[in-house]
Parts: structure tokens; sequence; C-alpha cells
């Protein structure tokens, strides 16, 4: 971890831990003694995700094998004269041998699985409520907005996205969210030592989304998003957009939802290239018989100079797990896609299928099948097995992959 943010995050525990001694000291004589009882006490979590991730990829004459084992100890503190914290800690092992390349420990003859080991601050901060119908966070955190497609905590892997700064929520207007968010430094999945890809991003950016819920049916969500990534220059955004989701009731038996939305995306910072780029969804879905059947498309555009490119994203849950499309190719790229989703004998299925076009025209991408078998048990356990196969035409190389994780959680 950089020296000077464990020194800030040590310094943010003390003074939230000094706040809460001080605050509860001052007001316990004033509190029924239930309610003080239940105000000093906070709440402790605790989390265990182990993940087996096999990686078959063309180009590689050995296999990637990661065992890993996330361990995640957090503690949420009471709110005392409007003021709260949270912090949390991650531990991050490898199970048996190191069978892959983690982006960290040196073994390039195996394909990635960008789970590097580690132990680290994953989350540290202040909160206060002490505005109406707001709540403010100071410290590192997760921001997650909408479907993550912009801004999201890559929460699929083992190291969380987290950010550095101040973030406020509000709900004063009626039907109303508005979520604001100055970011200071990205903590990436990479993290927490050094190495390529960064385990950082030192920012200067400023995230702005606002929500209106029109019906229970139907809601619009407004966003302005201004990347200034200081070491990443050529990432460096400003992306403004549209999103629309709805719903409706097609018969008795029948229900349908859909989701539009629209970007436009500049070059912002000190990003070398001047373009002007377009973003595109148009996603639907229908519902019967306990059977989802979606269909969808994704644009994300280029021009001359640069493709839209999101590097915040939760990007793992776009564009195939195979995970082929982190970063846009520069003739951006068309994902039409379709699935199928259920629930047998309390576990939830789910079978899609892309196929990937570049934007500027040219012979397709490749396709991808993906599956997942997602199964709860025992309240506090949960099993997920998962795979993707990637068939290359003209971008990267054939890869299949598969997943079996098991969760369980304590203290919520």
């Amino acid at each position: 971890m950089n020296v000077r943010y464990s020194k800030h995050l040590v310094l943010l525990s003390a003074i939230a831990l000094g706040n809460f001694v001080s605050s509860y000291s001052a007001h316990a004589a004033d509190q029924d003694q239930s309610d003080s009882a239940s105000k000093s006490q906070g709440q402790v979590s605790l989390d265990f995700r182990y993940r087996y991730e096999l990686v078959d990829q063309a180009g590689f004459d050995k296999e990637a094998n990661a065992s890993t084992l996330r361990t995640r100890l957090a503690y949420q503190g009471p709110y005392l004269s409007n003021f709260g914290f949270q912090i949390e800690f991650d531990d991050i092992r490898v199970v048996g041998n190191d069978l892959y390349n983690s982006t960290r420990n040196g073994i390039t003859d195996r394909p990635v699985v960008a789970d590097p080991a580690g132990t680290d601050v994953n989350q540290a901060l202040l909160l206060y409520r002490g505005i109406d119908s707001t709540l403010i966070r100071a410290g590192r955190q997760r921001i997650k907005l909408d479907n993550h497609r912009f801004i999201g905590d890559v929460g699929w892997r083992q190291n969380d996205q987290t950010y550095d700064g101040l973030s406020l929520s509000n709900t004063s207007l009626p039907n109303t969210r508005i979520e604001y968010a100055y970011i200071d430094r990205v903590n990436r999945i990479f993290g927490p030592d050094s190495g390529t890809p960064a385990a950082e991003f030192r920012s200067d950016s400023h995230v702005l989304n606002g929500n209106y819920q029109f019906s229970p049916n139907w809601d619009v969500t407004a966003y302005a998003y201004f990347l200034d990534l200081e070491n990443a220059p050529s990432s460096s955004n400003r992306t403004a957009g549209i999103r629309v989701n709805g719903s409706a009731e097609l018969g008795e038996k029948i229900s349908s939802s859909y989701t539009l939305e629209y970007a436009r995306q500049n070059d912002y910072g000190d990003n070398p290239n001047s373009y002007s780029v377009d973003y595109f969804l148009l996603e639907g879905a229908l519902v019967t018989a306990g059977i989802t059947g979606k269909l969808g498309y994704e644009l994300l555009g280029t021009d001359s100079l640069q493709a839209f490119q999101t590097p915040l994203a939760t990007l793992h849950a776009f564009q195939g797990w195979a995970d082929m499309f982190l970063t846009t190719p520069a003739d951006g790229i068309e994902d039409l896609y379709a699935s199928i989703a259920t629930e047998i004998h309390g576990a939830n299925l789910a079978l899609i299928y892309h196929r990937f076009e570049p934007e500027a025209g040219g012979p397709a991408y490749g396709s991808e099948w993906d599956l997942i078998v997602k199964k709860s048990f025992a309240k506090r356990y949960s099993l997920i097995l998962k795979y993707a196969n990637y068939d290359a035409r003209s971008h990267a190389s054939d890869t299949e992959k598969l997943w079996v994780m098991l969760s369980a959680n304590f203290g919520k």
C-alpha cells in the first residue's frame, strides 16, 4: 500500500474511533438503556470466499489453475452525533501452489487470473448524516452506480476496486436520488503491491449521477463523469448520458422490462487524443412461468483516434465472462447478446450467448457462451459454478474458463 495513504487511513480510523468514544461518553447518560446498548455495539461481519479458477487459453502450453481464499473482516460503527465510521480488511491467500499469472507473482507461462495475494485496507471511511436526507462519506470506499457499466467495484475479483475520496447521496427531492463523488485515488484489483498493470490510478475526477422515479414502473437516470486519471492519461474521459429503465405487465402470467441508454464520450484531462464517440444500449426481457428471456444490443463506438472506454467499470459483468474485451478494441465493439434464466430446485441457472462485431466494420471478433449455476443454502452459504467459452475469429484467442466458488458470511 502507498505509505502516504497508509498513514492517512490510520489517522482516519483513529479520528473515527475517537469521535465514537467521545460522543458515546457525552451522550450515554441521556439515552434509553436499550438504545444505548444497541448504539455501543456496532456491527461486525466476517466472510470467506474460496474460488478455484481454471483458464485454458490458446497460445499457452499450460493452463492457469488459481486456488485462492479471500477473508474479509469489517466493522460498521454506530452513529453518534450524526457521525459513524466503517473499516474493512481483506486478505487474499493462494491455497496450494501458484499455478497462474496473478500479474504480481512473475509466472508468465500461464494465463492471467487477476487475483494477486495480499492484505489491504479495503474500506476506511467516516460517515456524516447531519444534513437532512443526505449521507456524506469520506475516505476509502466502494462506489457503485447503476449497473456498474461506468463506475463499479469489480466485485467478482477477490480484491475489490475501491476509491479514496469524498462522496454524498441526497434524497431530499421527491422521488429523486442524487449521487456525487470526488475521487482522489482508484485502488485497483491488481494491488496492493505495485507492478504492471498499475495497482492504483492517481485521480482528479468528479462523478455525478441523478435518478428520478416517475412511477413504480419506470425511472430515468442522467449522469456526467469527468475522469482525470493522471497516470493513465489515455483512459481519461468525459462521459455524459441518460438511462431509462421500465417494466410492464403484459398479462396475468407475462411481464416485461426494458432499458434504453445513450452516452457521449470526449477526451478529458491529459488525454493525448481529441475524440468524440457514442455509447448505446438497448435491452428487453420477458418473464413467464418462472423463465426470463433477454435480448440486448450494446455499442461502444469509435472514431479515427480512440474507442469508447470505461476504465472504472465492473468490466467482468459485460461483453462475456471470458474477459476478452476489458479494453475496447480500436475499432469499437457491437455486442449482440441473448440469455435465458430460471430457477430449479432453489438453484438459479442462466445461459448467455454473445456475438461480437467491430463497430467500424470488418470480420467478426468472435462469439461466446456463458453458463452459471448458483445455489444458496443454510442462510450463510452460497455455491457458484460458472463457465465461459470464447470462440475467437479476428480478436484475441480461443479461451475457456471454469470457476467453482464457495462463500460463507457471518455477522451480517
